[in-house]
């Protein structure tokens, strides 16, 4: 992120394992319930544009690059990146931070990181607003993987199958994600940008996604990904469904009803489960820069006045 007249303080925080974690503390210092921003990815890296979300002027907002990401460092690095260690970086931020209680938010992977947090971490979230719920259930995980959502993007998937061997078609993510993990750079780009591409498409709704140019292609955040995705993002199958009980928290949902990365009834599900959960559906995809905005927007305000 780029330092401007709002920000507190950037530094790069010693969270032990060898890595070290960009932050940028930003905003209202004297706010009352400072916000967390968790990145989606795994191994997406903050950008600017996700200040947009917040008041500076009435909010102070934690964003930061997570183990590997962006200007985190060792960049790329898979060793010690678990959710477990992420999940223990947020305390240290906080910590570091002379934060006792949070807001949480984030969206897609960052959901997931949220509701990890606030299951292990219950007493250091004041509540929650997340977009694009995913919770790493090996259900959801096909839906994109195995082409579940290919009735309504059979081109995005026909095009992605192509890029396997025929011995391979009937599962091309695993081909692509052993590549992917490998250490053949070549291979491995190749396979990246096939996944990729893969995303990029159903994430779209309008066929707007740029095709991607193999000579600037970075893997490194890919492969971060596909590193949670192969270990289920090292947690048991259905863990936050099984643990909802320690969400007691307020938490608020923002679902893309037509969302076809992470599928809708995923959120209106634990929505079901949860004790104290509002869930607003919009018309938006995976991508929540629209409409989602607004609303994520305004409810990040109404907690934070709480």
């Amino acid at each position: 992120m780029t330092p401007d007249k709002y920000t507190n303080e950037t530094l790069m925080l010693d969270v032990g394992d060898g890595h070290q974690l960009s932050v940028h503390d930003w905003g209202n210092k004297d706010a009352k319930t400072p916000i967390v921003y968790l990145q989606g990815g795994p191994g997406g890296a903050t950008s600017d544009r996700k200040k947009l979300l917040f008041d500076p002027l009435a909010q102070r907002v934690i964003f930061y690059d997570q183990r590997g990401a962006g200007k985190s460092l060792p960049y790329g690095s898979l060793e010690h990146n678990t959710t477990q260690d992420l999940v223990a970086d947020i305390i240290t931020i906080l910590n570091s931070r002379g934060i006792e209680r949070c807001i949480l938010v984030g969206g897609s992977w960052g959901s997931t990181l949220a509701l990890c947090f606030g299951i292990a971490h219950p007493d250091r979230v004041a509540a929650m607003v997340i977009d694009g719920v995913w919770t790493s259930t090996k259900a959801e995980n096909s839906w994109l993987d195995q082409g579940g959502f290919k009735t309504f993007f059979p081109d995005v998937w026909d095009a992605y199958v192509a890029t396997v061997p025929k011995a391979n078609v009937s599962n091309p993510s695993a081909y692509h994600f052993q590549r992917i993990l490998g250490n053949d750079l070549e291979t491995a780009t190749q396979s990246a940008i096939a996944y990729t591409s893969l995303e990029g498409g159903a994430i779209s709704l309008d066929d707007r996604h740029e095709p991607i140019n193999s000579d600037e292609y970075d893997p490194s955040a890919l492969r971060i990904e596909v590193h949670y995705l192969n270990n289920l993002c090292f947690i048991p199958d259905n863990y936050i469904f099984d643990h909802v009980g320690k969400l007691t928290m307020p938490i608020a949902m923002v679902q893309g009803r037509y969302d076809m990365v992470c599928p809708p009834h995923t959120a209106y599900k634990l929505s079901k489960l949860l004790r104290n959960a509002q869930l607003h559906f919009t018309t938006s995809g995976h991508a929540a820069e629209h409409e989602s905005w607004s609303l994520i927007k305004l409810l990040v305000k109404q907690f934070g006045e709480a």
